[in-house]
């Protein structure tokens, strides 16, 4: 009996790549969120002690001047800690939709394989079949040939 030869093997290998590519996709955006993530923390964390800095040096006396800079520096480092909320938040939707697109790529090469490993087992069914009537063939002409010797 001839080989098994699965009719769509290149269509499972061409979905097989593309949940691979999209794959490494995906890992690639959750890694940039994680440093984004990474990021907003140090910058809360340094919001947070300029600000206990500032509260500290306010009770002990302070310039004007030197009050001036602190609230400003304060300030931007606000918009600096926004603008990364509204990266992560970019990132994140980034994500979501990769791993959408992840999702549905592995659905795809998913029933590929189902479809290929039902053509398999009907495969080996016949190639079963095809050994038992062989053999049942054989059988029945050793019982001929040795009804006919004796």
């Amino acid at each position: 009996m001839k080989k098994f030869r699965f009719s769509l093997e290149t269509v499972l290998d061409y979905k097989q790549q593309v949940l691979d590519a999209l794959q490494a996709e995906h890992g690639a955006i959750l890694a940039q969120v994680r440093a984004q993530e990474e990021l907003l923390e140090r910058l809360e964390a340094n919001y947070y002690e300029l600000d206990q800095e500032f509260t500290q040096r306010k009770m002990e006396g302070i310039s004007i001047l030197d009050a001036m800079q602190y609230e400003q520096y304060l300030r931007a480092m606000e918009r600096e800690i926004q603008e990364a909320v509204l990266e992560l938040e970019k990132l994140r939707q980034e994500e979501e939709a990769k791993r959408a697109q992840v999702v549905a790529a592995k659905q795809d090469t998913s029933s590929l394989e189902k479809l290929r490993e039902k053509k398999l087992d009907l495969y080996n069914k016949a190639v079963q079949k095809s050994e038992e009537a062989m053999i049942d063939e054989f059988v029945s002409t050793t019982r001929v040939m040795a009804a006919q010797s004796a």
